[in-house]
């Protein structure tokens, strides 16, 4: 089943197209749960759950109130058609992970769709779930932001590099760039030998890198950081826009 947990018209707020107005939809479900990241989200009964900065895109037993089951392609349709928007908008996929759906029909037509109608679609993944670019030949017009996760995110090396997923996408899809998740200690403490280790795993792509955090004080912490990094290594500053501007995460 496809879960549809949030739609929003904003800018993109991190990677290559910072900036750039874009149409969001937020898949269910995630492959990992990033609790490294340290993001605490606060339930109704007083209980709390620690995780990445989308958990409530990532644990449907705590929030499945939110998840809209998607059975037919005409309901994604339709709530695109429902924002005004110019013609050639860029269109966000993003989770939890939203390459679990990459198989699912629906999600399949309604790319199909989007690509016909010469929209620009992206999918923000962590880059450890397959893409079947034969049996789907429209994925390989759509970009890809391969979010690997580092191991800050406190989950296990087997599980989030994939370097036969990830260069199988920048192979064969329309572009795809790394943007990697680093923090100010983790810095510090060997970060960067891990991420030139899985850039040296990859075909040659551009690098992203941007400051944790689900708050805009958070993000701010590991902003300096970060741009001495990129400064050091050549990669680009990808900031967290909207944290920056709105200071939250959900529908923004």
């Amino acid at each position: 089943m496809l879960y549809l947990v949030e739609h929003f018209y904003s800018i993109q707020g991190e990677g290559k197209y910072t900036g750039v107005p874009s149409l969001f939809f937020r898949f269910g479900g995630c492959n990992m749960r990033c609790e490294g990241f340290g993001c605490v989200e606060t339930l109704d009964n007083g209980s709390t759950l620690v995780g990445c900065d989308t958990l409530y895109a990532v644990d449907k037993h705590a929030f499945g109130a939110m998840w809209q089951a998607i059975e037919e392609v005409e309901q994604l349709v339709h709530i695109f058609q429902s924002y005004p928007l110019p013609s050639d908008v860029d269109v966000v996929f993003t989770g939890g992970e939203p390459l679990l759906h990459a198989n699912n029909p629906v999600l399949v037509a309604f790319v199909e769709y989007l690509i016909v109608h010469h929209h620009r679609v992206t999918f923000e993944t962590n880059s450890a779930v397959a893409v079947d670019f034969e049996r789907y030949p429209v994925y390989k017009s759509c970009v890809f932001a391969l979010s690997v996760k580092l191991s800050n995110s406190a989950e296990p090396y087997s599980k989030r590099v994939r370097p036969e997923i990830f260069n199988a996408i920048i192979t064969h899809a329309n572009e795809s760039f790394f943007k990697f998740t680093v923090d100010a200690q983790s810095l510090e403490q060997g970060l960067e030998d891990e991420i030139d280790a899985i850039v040296a795993l990859a075909e040659k792509t551009e690098v992203s890198c941007m400051p944790k955090g689900g708050s805009r004080e958070e993000v701010e912490h590991h902003t300096q950081a970060t741009i001495a990094y990129c400064k050091k290594k050549g990669f680009r500053y990808s900031d967290r826009l909207h944290i920056r501007i709105w200071d939250q995460n959900k529908g923004v």
